[in-house]
């Protein structure tokens, strides 16, 4: 507990200078691009399109899902997890990375992930609002069920924080946690329900996928941005394993980052 209260307080009390460095790394990870910016939004809206040809139209002949049709049901999902898995990515890597620079400046490590995952926050924002104006032209306003919004963009915020405490700690100790948690990653695409349905599989299966946290995190956004239910209360146990997971990565994280970060410079 004492590893939770360090790092927690090492975040807020540095939390001007975490957005500070979020915008710096934001400026820095497009200033050798014409469209800067842009890009940020393009590429997503590119995968987005070839996502909604092949799986909607290829692959369900433009059926429905649930009375939705398949291009705001993707949006309302897909637009999550560019950020959760760009997060999984960057963070994992995001001391080891920058550890020679970071050694020399006086502030500490455990915000350095912190960080890396701002700079990612602010595409999603933008691409949040982008899927919201899309939705609207579908006839998809905000409705009541679009307060969930904020709390589960705050949940999925906390959960990648907690993960790459983990992998960040383990990856500047055993590079090799990087390429294993690029591969996770791309699996945890095809075992969360972005681009497909669990409409026909048995509950038993759906319970097994549920056990994934991204799974709580994507079906709440969809909820929300849809104005379909309160997913959070419809799905209370859900959201209570899905908080205690968070707990737990969360405690695991700080311990090892804790233990381990006097050392890290030793790793390189």
């Amino acid at each position: 507990m004492r590893s939770i209260y360090q790092v927690i307080k090492d975040n807020v009390s540095n939390f001007y200078l975490i957005i500070r460095l979020s915008l710096f790394e934001l400026k820095i990870s497009n200033n050798n691009h014409y469209l800067g910016m842009l890009w940020e939004v393009i590429n997503p809206m590119i995968l987005i399109s070839i996502y909604w040809f092949v799986f909607g139209y290829g692959i369900r002949g433009g059926r429905h899902v649930n009375g939705v049709e398949y291009l705001p049901w993707l949006l309302a999902g897909i637009t999550v997890w560019f950020f959760i898995s760009q997060s999984l990515i960057q963070g994992s890597k995001s001391i080891y990375s920058r550890i020679k620079v970071i050694a020399k400046m006086n502030f500490p490590m455990s915000v350095i992930p912190t960080f890396v995952i701002t700079s990612l926050f602010y595409q999603h924002l933008i691409l949040i609002g982008i899927t919201i104006i899309i939705l609207a032209l579908y006839g998809y306003y905000p409705t009541l069920y679009f307060l969930q919004l904020p709390y589960y963009v705050i949940a999925n915020f906390i959960m990648l924080m907690a993960i790459s405490l983990i992998t960040s700690t383990l990856s500047t100790i055993i590079r090799d946690v990087q390429m294993v948690v690029q591969s996770v990653s791309r699996v945890l695409m095809y075992l969360t329900p972005i681009l497909w349905t669990t409409e026909n599989l048995s509950e038993t299966i759906n319970m097994v996928l549920k056990i994934n946290p991204f799974y709580y995190i994507i079906e709440g956004y969809r909820s929300a941005l849809l104005g379909r239910d309160w997913y959070l209360i419809d799905n209370l146990y859900y959201t209570i394993y899905f908080w205690i997971l968070v707990f737990v990565l969360f405690l695991i994280g700080s311990f090892l980052h804790m233990k381990f970060r006097k050392r890290f410079v030793d790793y390189l």
